[in-house]
């Protein structure tokens, strides 16, 4: 379980972008193409460290808004579509959370909001004090929280270089068709290009496969060999892929829940002789529902737990070189 990890999660953080050690535990999830899991994979994890009783924020830097379906607090009326994200970048204050979105997750909102920032805020070129702004906003409240995850848009080239500024680490979900494969080269030359400006403490936490099916042995292989003679990036790949999983997916997002929710409340659904009140056809979709939620739950957990070893390992041999 996550809970065994919590004591290493406070243990000597180490250096940020923005020069302090409140943003070490920053991820920005990313790739330049959309449709990939990003939302998907900021929501269900923040959800499950923050379950797990780690103090959790969860940015959504997309104009689509979509981590508030996945979280459920758009359905809610909860959401400004970023206003205040905005107010508070160009002022240069601290931001504002929504509190308590799940017990120990806060959530800054995203939405239509963030549009206006291309034109208005970085203009049609972006200065280092525009990049830099959303880090130093964002460094007034991080130390309230053990870990920070910012869900970044595809197509949104200063939002994006906005986060990777800010983050320690970056997560990059990719599937295995070309064009997300593309998207994941775009992400891998800016990672270099805001490393060299901005952020030199930046790294590469690991590539995701989403959407894959569970027994895919090949396609993995191919995926390691491309990250490591295509784009020079040996071992990124995480050992652990999400699977696709259709009807645990949909349901998740419909009823705004995350899919470690949908699980147990699946196993908390009609006892045996309820179900001979059903027809065939109901009964197969609870079972199949019941099965397909518990495996893609646990796609999440055992990622979650391999990100916290990757974090932990980084900053257990940083801080051997220091």
């Amino acid at each position: 379980m996550l809970t065994g990890m919590q004591v290493s999660m406070h243990a000597d953080p180490v250096a940020s972008a923005a020069g302090t050690d409140v943003l070490s535990r920053c991820i920005a999830v990313v790739n330049g193409k959309g449709g990939v899991g990003k939302t998907s994979l900021t929501a269900n994890l923040a959800g499950l460290y923050a379950a797990a009783g780690y103090r959790t924020l969860a940015i959504d830097l997309d104009p689509q808004g979509n981590l508030g379906d996945d979280l459920g607090y758009l359905g809610a009326g909860l959401s400004d579509d970023g206003a205040g994200l905005v107010d508070a970048l160009r002022a240069r204050r601290a931001y504002r959370p929504l509190r308590n979105v799940r017990a120990g997750l806060d959530v800054l909102a995203g939405g239509s909001a963030l549009g206006d920032l291309n034109s208005d805020f970085y203009g049609r070129q972006v200065s280092p004090d525009t990049v830099l702004a959303f880090a130093g906003s964002l460094a007034q409240i991080a130390g309230d929280y053990d870990l920070i995850l910012i869900d970044c848009p595809p197509g949104n080239d200063a939002l994006q270089e906005s986060a990777l500024a800010a983050a320690r680490w970056v997560l990059i979900p990719t599937k295995s068709d070309p064009s997300s494969r593309a998207g994941l080269q775009i992400v891998a030359a800016r990672f270099s290009a805001i490393r060299a400006q901005y952020n030199p403490h930046l790294e590469l936490l690991g590539v995701v496969l989403f959407g894959v099916n569970s027994g895919a042995t090949r396609l993995i292989s191919e995926a390691r060999r491309v990250l490591a003679e295509d784009l020079g990036l040996p071992g990124a790949l995480c050992q652990t892929s999400i699977r696709h999983v259709e009807a645990a997916a949909f349901d998740a997002r419909s009823r705004g829940q995350l899919v470690h929710e949908l699980e147990r409340d699946v196993h908390k659904g009609p006892s045996r002789f309820e179900l001979l009140r059903m027809d065939k056809e109901t009964r197969q979709r609870i079972r199949t529902l019941a099965a397909s939620a518990g495996s893609l739950a646990a796609d999440y957990q055992r990622l979650a737990e391999e990100l916290l070893d990757r974090i932990v390992a980084g900053e257990i041999a940083e801080g051997r070189q220091a």
